[in-house]
């Protein structure tokens, strides 16, 4: 099992043809995901050859979709073109779309995701690195080689790069599914989303949620953990050190006085009864404790 994304997923990329599309098409086809076209109305009718396969070009993600049924794609496009493609694949009717984009306006991503909404579509991001279920299917920038197999952890994080340090830390247990949301202000799959997927997948013991400083998710995440999900779920907060006012990292990550701070956060899902970590090396070691302590 696995959420969101499946070895059944038929993917289409956006933007397949420009230097990231190209490249994390091939790390993607090499991880095994079932690439069926790219989307490119520049390029239409033709095709790329790749090492595994020769993946064609399609005009719109409509067209796409219809002659490969596709039910996810992957957003490479610029940022002032982010929102016009979002919104060309919601109207197409995809299931999943993954924008892996960073600097789209925050106003741009406020439109599209509310549009995408009505419509059915899932997002995952802006400004994040995808998702990936090992050994079934990897759509964005998660380095496939980290974690290749499938395991019994279920991992959410803003953050992508401390997504690829703990699934490299736990990469002896595996993973179900780990998604990268996105550090932006807006974005579509929140840690609850996941929280409650990661609850309902048979093969998920146990949930590892990575937040960072800024906003209250983390907080709204506490107060769902204890209403709703009965699987044990390890944290770990990125910013303890940082100054108040500064942007770090993600356009999401800032604190303004007492709002937002790691403090707090780690205060709400302890409160809860999840042990967070003070670092990643010892979040991992409490992963593996409480992975344990079910056995």
């Amino acid at each position: 099992m696995a959420i969101f994304l499946t070895k059944e997923s038929k993917v289409l990329v956006q933007g397949m043809t420009g230097g990231e599309g190209m490249k994390h098409t091939r790390r993607m086809l090499a991880a095994g995901t079932d690439i069926v076209g790219g989307v490119n109305p520049r390029k239409a009718g033709r095709s790329v050859e790749f090492d595994e396969r020769t993946v064609p070009v399609f005009g719109s993600v409509a067209e796409g979709m219809e002659a490969t049924g596709a039910d996810v794609t992957v957003v490479f496009v610029p940022p002032p073109f982010a929102k016009a493609a979002v919104i060309e694949a919601a109207d197409a009717g995809i299931a999943l779309a993954v924008v892996i984009t960073e600097g789209i306006p925050v106003h741009d991503a406020v439109a599209f995701q509310a549009y995408a909404k009505e419509r059915g579509t899932r997002i995952v991001g802006p400004n994040c690195p995808g998702l990936i279920s090992p050994g079934q299917s990897n759509a964005g920038i998660i380095p496939a080689d980290i974690a290749a197999k499938p395991g019994r952890i279920g991992l959410v994080s803003k953050s992508g790069t401390l997504t690829y340090q703990l699934m490299y830390e736990l990469r002896e247990i595996g993973f179900s599914s780990a998604v990268g949301i996105g550090g932006d202000p807006v974005v579509g799959t929140t840690h609850i989303d996941c929280l409650a997927a990661f609850e309902a997948d048979p093969d998920t013991e146990l949930i590892v949620l990575i937040g960072e400083i800024g906003g209250d998710a983390e907080e709204r995440a506490a107060a769902y953990i204890a209403d709703h999900v009965t699987k044990p779920v390890i944290g770990y907060i990125a910013g303890f050190t940082a100054p108040e006012g500064k942007t770090m990292g993600h356009a999401g990550a800032i604190v303004s006085g007492s709002s937002g701070t790691a403090e707090a956060k780690k205060t709400a899902l302890e409160a809860v009864g999840v042990r967070v970590g003070s670092t990643p090396s010892e979040t991992a070691r409490l992963v593996l404790d409480r992975l344990a302590s079910l056995v």
